[in-house]
């Protein structure tokens, strides 16, 4: 509001769109305007007002991508989306039609409460450029992105003033005064009623601070230990480590392919024995990951089934009786090198992992015999039957999947 003189403190411009209020008791002190800028005025004197500073809500198109809800890991995916900035909330959605009365109901795709947030710049989530992090207290991470250098850094501003605004870490939001948005003549009725708020307000705010004050102990008792708590919490490395997170319910896994160019560049990193870090954004497609391993072994000068021992494991699985099967394929493995042999046992027990998720990854020991039947194993130089083959490839790790314990015993 644009005080026009000591005497008339309720007016105001009417191109005005923030507006600071002032106690209408202190209106005949001296005070000086200066415009900062189009949309704000701010009422100054040689000590600081006691005002109150409305500022429009922001609006407008990002690029946006939650990778974590409520504390579990989601797989990125960018969107569009028109995000728009309120007092406490950020809320997203798909274009600006939905925010009229007809379409908005019901139409949210996302929204997230700013209080106690983080936000923080971050070059590691993404590969893109001018990226932001959004962590909320219930254990949401959503990521926001423009190509626009001083779009992101805006939003990036208004976004962290609104946090610090709400009190970070504090129990309890702060206590806002309600202040209506209006025309000038119900700012002008609401004007002389505000006298009489003023006081309950200065009611309420004394039993809330008593409130707070005789709980305060406790709540800090709390939040420490909260704080501790999710402080010990391990990291994902460690839970896949322990088995517990183990991140194999994905469909298709090894029979759906990976970006190709992505794979060549994980399996240059891989030989050039640089340092990898499998959690690194360009690497989030599980299916790259799966595929720069198959491509592993399909490239090797010898498979891992050694060529001498092809014919020896076709004439192992050709058996009818199955426990003197299982202890033809023991004993041959036995006298595997032991290169071959340590890897072929890794490699097995891995796979059995994926095998126990088939309900989820439908991927079952016959999908995988078909799958590594021919890269594990294959004659050496000798294109004939190659049908027949590929039949007895895949039984081969088709039944070393099913009586994993008994050959690796």
């Amino acid at each position: 509001m644009r005080i026009k003189n000591a005497n008339s403190q309720l007016d105001r411009l009417s191109q005005t769109k923030s507006m600071v209020l002032i106690d209408p008791g202190e209106a005949n002190k001296q005070i000086s305007r200066h415009r900062r800028n189009h949309s704000q005025h701010y009422v100054t004197d040689n000590t600081i007002l006691k005002d109150i500073l409305v500022t429009q809500n922001k609006e407008g198109i990002l690029n946006k991508a939650k990778i974590t809800d409520k504390g579990k890991k989601l797989r990125k995916n960018w969107s569009t989306s028109y995000v728009v900035l309120s007092d406490r909330k950020l809320d997203f959605y798909k274009d600006a039609k939905e925010l009229t009365p007809n379409v908005k109901s019901g139409s949210k795709s996302d929204s997230i409460d700013l209080y106690g947030a983080e936000i923080e710049w971050t070059t590691e989530k993404s590969s893109r450029k001018n990226v932001f992090q959004i962590t909320t207290v219930s254990g949401n991470e959503i990521l926001l992105q423009s190509d626009t250098d001083i779009t992101i850094q805006e939003w990036f501003q208004a976004i962290r003033n609104t946090i610090d605004s709400l009190g970070k870490g504090q129990l309890f939001p702060p206590l806002s005064i309600n202040v209506w948005k209006s025309s000038s003549a119900e700012m002008l009725h609401h004007g002389a009623e505000l006298k009489g708020k003023k006081n309950e307000q200065r009611k309420s705010l004394v039993f809330k601070l008593n409130y707070s004050a005789s709980d305060t102990s406790d709540r800090n008792r709390v939040k420490t230990r909260l704080k501790k708590f999710i402080s010990r919490r391990p990291s994902l490395k460690t839970l896949q480590e322990k088995g517990l997170i183990k991140g194999l319910d994905a469909g298709g896994l090894y029979r759906v392919s990976g970006n190709l160019s992505t794979i060549q560049k994980l399996r240059f990193v891989v030989n050039q024995e640089e340092k990898l870090n499998l959690d690194d954004s360009q690497w989030e497609d599980i299916h790259v990951v799966t595929g720069a391993l198959k491509m592993f072994f399909r490239e090797l000068p010898e498979p891992l089934f050694p060529h001498s021992f092809f014919e020896q494991f076709v004439e192992a699985i050709k058996i009818q009786d199955s426990k003197l099967q299982v202890k033809a394929m023991r004993d041959l493995v036995k006298q595997l090198p032991p290169y071959n042999h340590d890897t072929m046992k890794v490699l097995f027990k891995h796979l059995r992992k994926i095998v126990v998720n088939a309900s989820t990854n439908l991927m079952s020991t016959q999908s995988l015999g078909i799958v590594f039947g021919p890269t594990l194993l294959r004659p050496d130089n000798d294109p004939r039957n190659m049908a027949v083959y590929m039949v007895y490839q895949n039984q081969i790790v088709d039944l070393m999947l099913m009586e994993f314990d008994a050959i690796f015993c």
